[in-house]
């Protein structure tokens, strides 16, 4: 689980309750604990409303990430929180996964992403390839086209090349 101390306390539990389906399992107004599945809690917000935000300058951690089932559910949950207006603020394609970055209210990244390869060998051995070595970011990607290749029908071999063949 990941605890985050929060000057925005309620924001953050709205925010998070929407973008990862999470539902409160206890909270009251200092402390509020979180699931989004059969867990007792994933997720858990102090209230310190005299917290400055950081900068960016400090150490911390990058992001977290939450893997999805399948393409559909990360273009359903992209849809979804569309329609809530939250948006990616980055959408990559890291050829190990497809990603979106979405920005919660305290600056920190959330990763939602669906994995590539069907097995840990065929992982491995891209690991192992040119394109990994060339490029172990990956390429960026427009959500809206990806939501529309889907939707058309495109097969799932070429959706998840989207941005590396470019």
């Amino acid at each position: 689980h990941a605890v985050f101390r929060t000057p925005n306390y309620q924001a953050m539990i709205d925010w998070y309750g929407k973008v990862l389906n999470a539902h409160v399992v206890a909270g009251g107004p200092m402390l509020t604990f979180m699931s989004f599945d059969e867990e007792h809690h994933r997720l858990a917000f102090i209230n310190q409303p005299k917290l400055k935000p950081a900068d960016g300058s400090q150490a911390g951690v990058e992001h977290l990430a939450y893997g999805l089932g399948d393409l559909a559910e990360l273009l359903n949950t992209y849809a979804r929180l569309k329609s809530c207006d939250i948006a990616p603020v980055w959408c990559v394609n890291h050829g190990l996964t497809i990603s979106m970055y979405f920005q919660d209210p305290d600056g920190n990244r959330v990763e939602l992403q669906v994995d590539n390869f069907d097995t840990v060998e065929e992982l491995q051995g891209w690991f192992k390839g040119a394109e990994f070595a060339e490029n172990p970011i990956g390429h960026s990607y427009d959500p809206e086209e990806l939501l529309r290749l889907y939707a058309a029908g495109t097969p799932r071999a070429d959706l998840i090349r989207i941005g590396f063949d470019a």
